[in-house]
């Protein structure tokens, strides 16, 4: 039993979405303090740019043909895609960055795909949490409708590709107090927040009865 966990910020201890996955995970912590938790921090850590490009080209390579950088990066492939299909259950923190998915998000998911055979679902009725938080607001009849190209994404790979079982706890207006032109928006921001903690609550709850079963 494993939980294995994901970061894919770049603000450290700012960030919004690191704290709501750590409400997530701190509740499965708290009820099961010994299972073993595999931490991945995209952010701090983030995969060689070009690992993927080498990867694929590998792929097309003959084993004896290849260069020590395809090899590597077969080998990172290979590890990130284990590692997620290894997992009972995860939790990812990928806010959106610039209208879209984070870079480090996206080069683990090209990797992932590259690492494992083509259409394996590697979260096959996997409970996960995906975490992703917004600074401003995206929904219906806002200004920036239709500019968050991360959320959809996200599910379509986590569910659609690799079958997990998937939760979303999400946050927006994470820059009220930041940007002085949102201040309008503070009460609102304070609501969302609090549902957001209380959906990672849930979401954190389910996960530890899982681990339980």
């Amino acid at each position: 039993m494993t939980v294995l966990r994901v970061d894919a910020t770049i603000q450290g201890d700012r960030s919004a979405s690191r704290a709501l996955a750590d409400v997530v995970l701190d509740t499965i912590v708290a009820a099961h303090p010994q299972v073993p938790v595999v931490r991945r921090h995209l952010g701090e850590a983030p995969l060689p740019a070009d690992a993927w490009a080498a990867a694929i080209s590998a792929s097309f390579t003959p084993e004896a043909d290849r260069t020590d950088a395809q090899r590597n990066a077969l080998g990172i492939a290979a590890e990130v895609a284990a590692e997620l299909q290894a997992a009972t259950s995860v939790v990812l923190a990928m806010p959106l960055y610039n209208f879209g998915i984070s870079q480090h998000a996206k080069a683990w998911i090209d990797l992932v795909i590259a690492g494992a055979p083509q259409g394996t679902p590697l979260l096959e009725g996997t409970p996960t949490v995906l975490v992703t938080t917004r600074g401003g607001s995206y929904g219906p009849g806002t200004p920036r409708e239709g500019w968050d190209h991360n959320t959809d994404y996200l599910r379509r790979v986590l569910a659609d590709v690799w079958g997990a079982d998937l939760t979303v706890v999400e946050r927006e207006f994470t820059l009220v107090g930041v940007n002085p032109a949102l201040d309008d928006f503070a009460d609102m921001a304070a609501r969302m927040r609090a549902d957001a903690e209380a959906a990672a609550v849930q979401a954190g709850e389910a996960l530890a009865a899982h681990h339980a079963a």
